[in-house]
Parts: C-alpha cells; sequence; structure tokens
C-alpha cells in the first residue's frame, strides 16, 4: 500500500461499522470495552449491533447521505459483510476517512468471479470455474466440469444462498430460470474431505495468523468450529504459504478469513476470502488471547496488535433458529448450559427466528478438541428455542 502507517486513534475516538448484524455487535462490545464510541449503519432499527452501540443510523446500504453521514461522524470506518455500496466507500475514503479494509480490497472479493481470477493469476489452487453468458454456455461448462458442479451468483451470495449444486442437465435449465438476470459463474464440485478457514490479521508493521478452524456446514449454514483443525504438518504449512501468498497480493489492512477445501488426496483449494471478522473465527472470543473482534478494532485504531496463541482447545456451535416458526423468540435450557463448565453462551439480540437463522452461539474449552465438542453440542443441544407466546 501506498499508506505505511494507520493513524493512531485514542478513546473515545468513533468507530464506524457499516452492518448491523452479529459481527457488528461483537466488534462493538470490543470497541466499547477499550474505551471507544461506535456508530452503526443498518437498515433495520434495533439492529443487533445497534442495541449496544452508542448510535444507529436507520438508512439502506445503498443510500449514499448515509454513508456520508456516518463518515462525518466517524475517525475510521469498517465492515462487517461484503455487500455495500462500494462506489460510496471511495468517495468517503477521497474525502479523507479511511476505510479499513480499503474500498478497492472490497471491490475485488464481493465479486466471486473476480475474486477466482485473482487467486488465479497469482498461481493460488482454486477449483475450476467459468463465467456465465447465456444457457448454452452454462450446458459447454458443465460438460467440462463432468457430472457435478456448483452454479453460483458472483455477487451477494452467503450461507449457502445464491449456490445451487447441479448433477444434470435438467438441474442446470431449472437453475439458470431461477437465477436469470443475475452474473453467474459455474464452479468445479470439490470432494473434499475437510473444510477449514484461517483468521488473518494485518497492519502496517506485521501479518499475524490465527489458529485454523475445522468447519462443518450443512446446507451452507456453519454447524461447528473445531480448534485446532486435525491437520497433517504438511498440510498446514501449505495452507500458510497459499494465506501469505494472498496477504501479499491483497496489500492491505485489515482482517481477513480465507476458507480452503481439502480433498481425499490432501490437496488444497481456497473457497473464498472474506475481508472481515468471520462466523469461523468467533472461537476466537474465549479460545485466544486476543479475539478476532479486538484485532480488527487494534488494527483500524492503529494500535499494536494482540498475540493469538490458543488458549485451550475449542469447539463453536452455531444457535440456529428454529425451523417450525418464524416469529418472536425465547431461549429455554439456559440454565442448562451454563452448568458446563467453561462454556459461553453468546446471544445475539435477533427480534425474531427463522429456518436455520443464525441467533447465537455457545464455545466450549476444553484439554482436547474432542472433549470441547462433546461439552458445545451437549451444550446447544439443551437450548430450546419456542415461540415467545408459548
Amino acid at each position: 500500500m501506498s499508506e505505511t502507517t494507520i493513524k493512531k486513534l485514542y478513546p473515545p475516538a468513533t468507530i464506524g461499522i457499516i452492518g448491523g448484524g452479529q459481527l457488528g455487535r461483537m466488534l462493538t462490545f470490543e470497541a466499547k470495552r477499550m474505551g471507544y464510541k461506535v456508530v452503526i449503519l443498518d437498515p433495520q432499527s434495533n439492529s443487533p449491533a445497534g442495541q449496544v452501540a452508542d448510535e444507529q443510523i436507520i438508512a439502506g446500504f445503498d443510500d449514499l447521505g448515509a454513508y456520508h453521514t456516518l463518515a462525518g461522524k466517524a475517525d475510521v470506518l469498517t465492515y462487517e459483510f461484503e455487500h455495500i455500496d462500494v462506489d460510496a466507500l471511495s468517495q468517503i475514503q477521497s474525502d479523507h476517512t479511511k476505510v479499513y479494509p480499503s474500498p478497492e480490497t472490497l471491490r475485488l472479493l464481493q465479486n466471486k468471479y473476480t475474486q477466482k481470477t485473482m487467486l488465479l493469476r497469482i498461481g493460488v489452487p482454486v477449483p475450476k470455474f467459468f463465467m456465465i453468458d447465456g444457457i448454452e454456455e452454462l450446458k459447454s461448462a458443465y460438460r467440462q466440469l463432468g457430472q457435478k458442479a456448483i452454479l453460483k451468483s458472483c455477487t451477494r451470495g452467503y450461507d449457502g444462498k445464491g449456490n445451487i449444486v447441479i448433477e444434470s442437465i435438467a438441474d442446470l435449465e431449472m437453475a439458470y430460470l431461477q437465477y436469470g438476470g443475475k452474473d453467474l459463474m459455474m464452479e468445479e464440485y470439490i470432494e473434499y474431505n475437510k473444510e477449514v478457514s484461517i483468521v488473518i490479521a494485518k497492519n502496517a508493521a506485521q501479518c499475524i495468523r490465527y489458529p485454523i478452524a475445522e468447519n462443518t456446514h450443512c446446507n451452507g449454514i456453519l454447524i461447528k468450529s473445531l480448534v485446532p483443525a486435525s491437520l497433517s504438518i504438511v498440510t498446514m504449512a501449505e495452507i500458510f504459504r497459499i494465506s501469505e501468498k494472498i496477504i501479499d497480493e491483497l496489500d492491505d489492512y485489515g482482517l481477513f478469513c480465507i476458507e480452503f477445501f481439502i480433498d481425499k488426496k490432501q490437496n488444497v483449494f481456497v473457497n473464498e476470502i472474506a475481508p472481515r471478522p468471520h462466523n469461523t473465527g468467533h472461537y476466537s472470543i474465549e479460545g485466544c488471547a486476543t479475539s478476532q473482534f479486538e484485532q480488527l478494532i487494534r488494527v483500524i485504531c492503529g494500535m499494536p496488535m494482540g498475540e493469538t496463541n490458543l488458549r485451550m482447545p475449542c469447539a463453536t456451535y452455531n444457535i440456529l433458529g428454529n425451523q417450525e416458526f418464524d416469529g418472536d423468540t425465547i431461549f429455554k435450557g439456559i440454565e442448562s448450559v451454563l452448568e458446563i463448565g467453561d462454556c459461553h453462551l453468546h446471544l445475539y439480540g435477533k427480534s425474531t427466528s427463522g429456518s436455520l437463522k443464525k441467533l447465537g452461539h455457545v464455545t466450549a474449552l476444553a484439554l482436547s478438541v474432542e472433549n470441547a465438542d462433546r461439552k458445545a453440542k451437549a451444550a446447544v443441544d439443551t437450548i430450546e428455542i419456542t415461540n415467545r407466546g408459548n
């Protein structure tokens, strides 16, 4: 980067966060603990982050005036998810309110096709992929990839949304009609043994990585993360090598999560990069000397980075919304969770439930990953999410 230092911001400087979800909430908790003020921009009133921040601007993520209002109140800006107006951020940064990671990095990474193209260019292993401009091109790409592939929306996909696994021409045509009008790409389906991820923090002075998490998903929704991941020394070294190459190429400041697939032959492929705190890094709140959230606050405020060593093996399970109703919720069984030693409950303050909606998480620490896994699962299994009227 042309910028070699980050301006030091001392409390009670104000941090602006774009996005009011659970990641913004946990960022806000850390910023407030450290003495900073926080202003949130989010269209949902009483958002999870807005509940604990000093102020929330209620406006859409396409409202240019709201971005400028936020910039006028804040000394530095960051964001908790990618699907926001990059042009607005670029304009704000040109008006001398710094944004970390930069709008240029966000523009590159928020589009899956441009992200994968960059990774391919620098020699990082990725699944084979094709840009799709029409149904005939889609059929051609499918034939080249074999009998199974993934059709993806290039932008705005998350938690399995915007991705469809294709196993036949009939699936292909149906998916294309469903996604009509969107920028699409088709990607090779990797028969993986493991999904893992690593969170990396970078400032002007150094780059620090967190322990690798081993993740389990169902229908694109993260169910649990185990740390440290069960990997060979060779595979870990390859993940570190690839991660360093990516961070060097991005040449930016902030927090970055890189997701990987590992196949049966121990080949490592990059799935996605997120320029923000990540669901798979929640374990770091109790599991590491410095959480991913505190680390990002340190970086954007020009403060020294904290240590990321793992205190103990740990397991994090998401608390997911009830599939049987979508409405006001109450969480029963919490007392049983609180009886489990070194087991930590986080609820996000979301006003309603919904099918597989992320409502909170539990992290358990133990002397082994296996014991931490058992504790965390037992904790989540005791929680009953019911309608507030019941």
